[in-house]
């Protein structure tokens, strides 16, 4: 269907387009090789479901992105920021978030016909898998012209 291949590349273009990401997966997270340090930050998503609506499709998509949190061996002299750049990390990853909203609620991918449906929901996580990653879980629904439909 050329309608979701062009849905895919049109979020993972426009990941892959932040200074503040270096890859771009899909899929199930499980298979993304987290060990792997070069890939970081990371920008993952998936197609939790589509709803279809006549003329138009609704993707419903999680996307996660996140950075590799580095500690340092020094103690801390900061209380509140710590020993590490885990705020520095939700900084960042959180920009990538609200550009991506941003672009679909009234930019370029909003001119395409990738429209922002409702209000997603931001969620910060701080997981240890093999290293310890942080940043934010968006859940969100997009709109786009179902092109199967109109043809």
């Amino acid at each position: 269907m050329i309608g979701f291949y062009n849905f895919l590349e049109t979020i993972q273009g426009e990941l892959s387009s932040s200074p503040f990401i270096n890859t771009v997966t899909y899929g199930n997270i499980n298979d993304a090789d987290l060990a792997k340090k070069t890939i970081f930050p990371l920008g993952h998503f998936v197609v939790n479901n589509v709803s279809y609506q006549e003329n138009i499709l609704v993707y419903n998509i999680s996307i996660l992105l996140m950075d590799i949190v580095d500690v340092s061996k020094e103690a801390p002299t900061d209380i509140f920021k710590g020993n590490d750049n885990e705020q520095d990390v939700f900084n960042t990853q959180l920009g990538v978030a609200v550009r991506l909203l941003d672009e679909l609620k009234r930019g370029d991918l909003y001119k395409s016909k990738f429209q922002l449906n409702g209000n997603p929901t931001i969620e910060p996580f701080v997981d240890r898998i093999d290293n310890k990653l942080a940043g934010w879980a968006i859940t969100f629904d997009v709109t786009v012209i179902n092109e199967l439909a109109c043809k």
